[in-house]
């Protein structure tokens, strides 16, 4: 098994007066992680599964403290709900047990931003703790064999990614990455209403999966799905990102004349996913979207360790409309890092335009011979 980041995290969270949220996308391994928690905190502990129906109907039925509690048991300290999602008005719920009985720690777990954070932002105010879970990042695959183990194995990563179920069956990773799109990719997303035609929202994502990298237009978006307005592709990438399947790159900008304001990329949490859904598992070297490849992974790599370490900054891509750019920019504590992504060592010059303008600002380049400290290494 892997030991992931969160793990000690979590712990080291528990019984501090706050309902642990753990979110991320599905068969990333939430289950395997709060099972090995539940383990290391040996106290007595109770594990609800909102997928099965019972469950679920037993915690819709249950409206009052004293019926939530009855559920929980008396002698139980540790309670986890997963796939919290399902039930209905949870953060009320997990608000009624919490306050009733503060001796104990609840974890619940969700595969969607949209019902989870949403149904738990206000009735649990000041009182959770919110972890985001993700594909194994590379960090934690050098942790556990070692980095020299870890870069002779970056091509396939490249190619299938990091869903633990990838990573762990090396010869089958083309057959689990079709199961999973074909299984949980769009699930959480076509839950919701109005979401009639799961075509479209295929199209979308293959339309973005080779758009990786580069800006996207929603006009242009929209005439690649077909039959769908630039208002409904705005909905469906909103609802891709709370499900954990695309983030969004805005354009930084600080309104000098010449840089583009409103532009965006979209990028996958896990390559795999990105390369299953455009039908191409070639090594990388013989692509001709390696580059794109090499960005999507150095990208979602970094997402993975900020949100880890708990390090807020801002991120950003930069382009003027003269086609000046940089790949990548955080914004931390008033400095701008800028970083240019390359597959091969090669001297890079950044735009004069950018230098002069924000002279507070630090520069990198990131390719195949210097990475680790980018992915936290």
């Amino acid at each position: 098994m892997i030991t992931r980041t969160l793990d000690e995290k979590i712990i080291s969270s528990c019984f501090k007066g706050k309902t642990i949220l753990l979110l991320g996308p599905r068969q990333v391994g939430k289950t395997t992680l709060l099972k090995e928690i539940v383990k290391q905190i040996n106290v007595p502990s109770i594990w609800f599964n909102a997928d099965e129906a019972d469950i679920l109907e037993a915690f819709t039925s249950a409206i009052t403290s004293t019926q939530l509690i009855q559920l929980i048991g008396t002698n139980n300290k540790l309670v986890i709900i997963d796939e919290a999602q399902q039930i209905p008005e949870i953060g009320k719920k997990l608000k009624l047990i919490f306050d009733n009985r503060p001796d104990i720690q609840i974890i619940a777990t969700g595969s969607s931003a949209f019902d989870l954070q949403n149904q738990t932002a206000e009735p649990l105010t000041g009182r959770k703790k919110t972890f985001h879970l993700y594909p194994i990042s590379f960090k934690e695959t050098v942790n556990h064999t070692s980095l020299i183990e870890a870069k002779r194995l970056l091509d396939s990563r490249l190619v299938y990614g990091f869903y633990p179920e990838v990573v762990n069956n090396p010869g089958n990773e083309k057959e689990i990455l079709i199961e999973i799109a074909q299984s949980y990719l769009y699930k959480d997303v076509l839950q919701i209403d109005n979401i009639r035609k799961p075509s479209h929202i295929e199209k979308l994502l293959k339309a973005l999966a080779f758009q990786v990298g580069s800006e996207v237009s929603y006009h242009e978006l929209a005439q690649i799905v077909g039959n769908i307005d630039t208002t409904t592709v705005e909905k469906y990438l909103d609802l891709l990102e709370k499900a954990f399947v695309i983030f969004k790159l805005p354009a930084f900008s600080r309104n000098q004349r010449n840089e583009i304001k409103k532009g965006k990329k979209y990028y996958f949490y896990d390559n795999g996913i990105r390369n299953v859904l455009i039908s191409n598992f070639s090594l990388p070297e013989i692509r001709q979207d390696k580059g794109a490849m090499w960005e999507n992974f150095l990208i979602s790599e970094r997402l993975k360790q900020n949100a880890y370490n708990q390090k807020f900054v801002n991120s950003y891509f930069w382009r003027t409309h003269d086609k000046a750019e940089i790949d990548y920019i955080e914004e931390a504590d008033g400095i701008l890092y800028a970083f240019e992504f390359k597959w091969k060592d090669q001297k890079v010059r950044f735009p004069a335009s950018f230098l002069q303008s924000y002279p507070e600002h630090q520069t990198a380049v990131v390719n195949r011979k210097k990475f680790e400290e980018f992915v936290g290494v």
